[in-house]
């Protein structure tokens, strides 16, 4: 009897022990897991960083790519097509590539544009500009729908913009130096896309 008392006591421990073993050990194991989940996601993190870095770097090599094709003007890269399309298809093209119809924000800026426009596209071809009056007739609105700012109409000649509802589109004009109309969104004329780089 003192035996059997004594083998059971002992299985009695030595299941004991092996309790108290596995539950520490899921304990070390809870924190171990614990820690794997906390160094994933850290993981996850950094790849998450280094792809958006990555895309970055792709986006700065096209726009270069793009300034090294046309040229830079204050902060921007303007890409000539001389290819003549609608106001419609020529910003859904540029929107494609990455930019807009090129819209001048100040004089200086026209100027250059229209310097580089001669240059690329021709001294007598006219280009569509990202501003229409689309909604309402007489507010000039850029690709992001807000108010134009900077305006060049041709003014003392045929006092621009003069085409009322039947002509929502603007476009500068090489043979009257940079100076705006406004034209039919449905007439076809080469376009400028410009790119932020700033």
């Amino acid at each position: 009897m003192d035996t059997r008392r004594v083998c059971l006591m002992f299985c009695l421990l030595l299941l004991a022990h092996c309790t108290l073993q596995q539950t520490s050990s899921k304990k070390r194991n809870g924190k171990k897991d614990s820690a794997n989940s906390a160094s994933i996601e850290e993981l996850k993190k950094q790849i998450t960083e280094i792809v958006q870095e990555l895309n970055l770097v792709k986006e700065q090599q096209a726009l270069q790519t793009v300034c090294l094709r046309g040229t830079k003007i204050q902060g921007k890269c303007f890409l000539s097509d001389p290819v003549k399309k609608t106001f419609h298809a020529a910003s859904e093209d540029c929107f494609s590539k990455g930019g807009s119809l090129s819209t001048p924000l100040t004089g200086d800026e026209n100027e250059q544009l229209y310097q580089y426009v001669r240059q690329s596209i021709g001294p007598e071809e006219p280009i569509w500009l990202g501003v229409n009056d689309m909604v309402t007739e007489g507010q000039w609105l850029d690709q992001s729908g807000s108010s134009v700012r900077f305006k060049n109409w041709e003014t003392e000649i045929t006092l621009q913009p003069d085409g009322g509802r039947s002509q929502n589109c603007g476009l500068l004009s090489t043979t009257a130096h940079g100076k705006w109309f406004d034209e039919s969104c449905r007439a076809e004329k080469a376009s400028v896309c410009e790119f932020n780089i700033v």
